[in-house]
């Protein structure tokens, strides 16, 4: 018997978040693991008279392929990747991987290599075709959450059934409140950080990109960070998982950077120039997710967070900041987490993770769910 949990969500990742249309041709990549709902993808694909195309991912032909990368294989890659790319309008990437920290021990140099080679590919199909990210229940995610298979697995499928639709509706007054401001203040436990997002688009994001979802994001213009920020939550990345992050900046570069793993932590924003310089400003609102667990898909959606990004900027909110990395930094503000603030040009928009301006009140959860 078929999971109705799982046709519902299907249904969500193809009509809300794709739009597809009879006649379009979709992309479905993901683990075998997820193949409940690949299966269901592709019934419903073709229901909608569109054309299904599958792509199946295994870790562990992933990492034995990363430490062998060479320029020359990658360019072979990434020659083959446009072209798929080019020939499709939409994809659906459901990540159900087995082990996290599979790819720990692929060496950085590797991981540059094919951040720099595979850019234009993320880069063409992130802005020129329709898409969509999630992650799809496994043990190792469960795990993460510190809950059993089955709890988590109830937990994500209803993160991912809030109602988008009126998300959507209610982002609508952060967005315009965001593209009229020009400093922002971020203030909480170690937290003094001002910026400007002057001139840059805010993009609200409801269950379009990310399943689930629950952002507003932007850019801080790339030279006028000033101060420290520091995240009371993991922040994983290639493998590893870093606790206690302080960032301090200088305009806009971060010139010190400590937690708990102080000397890894700097080889990767020594990747390259942009890795210390900031791409992305986010604040997240999914009334359903109120914990870190490790995984930035759920975590930069956390109700009453933010979240502030060392590396690549994106099109649609471009500061100009290139980088091979995109690590979304995580803080909560609501008052178990230690509390804090977000000023617009002076003015408190939200207040320990509960937005405080008449015209936002709709972004608290009782109001979302």
């Amino acid at each position: 018997m078929k999971d109705s949990r799982i046709s519902k969500l299907a249904e969500t990742l193809l009509q809300h978040s794709l739009r597809l249309k009879a006649g379009e041709r979709v992309l479905i990549r993901g683990h075998q693991a997820a193949k409940p709902l690949l299966l269901e993808l592709i019934e419903q694909a073709y229901a909608l008279g569109a054309y299904p195309y599958v792509e199946l991912l295994d870790q562990d032909v992933s990492r034995q392929l990363s430490l062998g990368y060479s320029k020359e294989q990658l360019q072979t890659m990434v020659d083959w990747e446009m072209k798929k790319y080019q020939d499709i309008d939409a994809v659906i990437i459901a990540i159900a991987e087995d082990n996290d920290a599979e790819m720990s021990d692929v060496p950085t140099d590797k991981f540059q290599l094919r951040g720099e080679m595979m850019r234009p590919v993320s880069d063409f199909y992130v802005n020129n075709r329709r898409w969509v990210l999630l992650n799809y229940p496994t043990p190792a995610l469960a795990q993460k959450a510190k809950m059993s298979t089955a709890k988590f697995t109830d937990f994500l499928f209803q993160v991912c059934s809030v109602d988008y639709d009126k998300m959507a509706s209610a982002q609508k007054h952060l967005k315009d409140l965001m593209e009229k401001t020009d400093q922002v203040q971020l203030k909480g436990p170690g937290t003094d950080l001002t910026f400007s997002i002057k001139g840059i688009p805010a993009i609200p994001c409801a269950g379009e990109a990310n399943v689930p979802d629950g952002e507003v994001f932007t850019a801080p213009i790339r030279n006028s960070v000033n101060g420290r920020i520091t995240f009371n939550t993991p922040c994983p990345y290639r493998g590893f998982t870093f606790h206690n992050v302080s960032l301090v900046f200088e305009e806009g570069k971060i010139i010190e950077a400590t937690a708990d793993q102080t000397e890894k932590l700097n080889d990767i924003l020594n990747t390259d120039e942009g890795a210390r310089y900031i791409g992305e400003f986010a604040i997240g609102m999914n009334p359903y997710i109120q914990h870190p667990m490790g995984d930035i898909l759920f975590d930069e959606k956390i109700d009453g967070s933010l979240h502030f990004t060392p590396g690549q900027a994106y099109e649609e909110a471009d500061n100009g900041n290139r980088s091979s990395i995109h690590w979304d930094m995580v803080l909560i503000q609501r008052p178990e987490y230690g509390g804090g603030e977000i000023y617009f040009d002076g003015v408190l928009i939200r207040k320990e993770g509960r937005f405080v301006l008449p015209e936002l009140e709709e972004l608290n959860p009782e109001n979302l769910k």
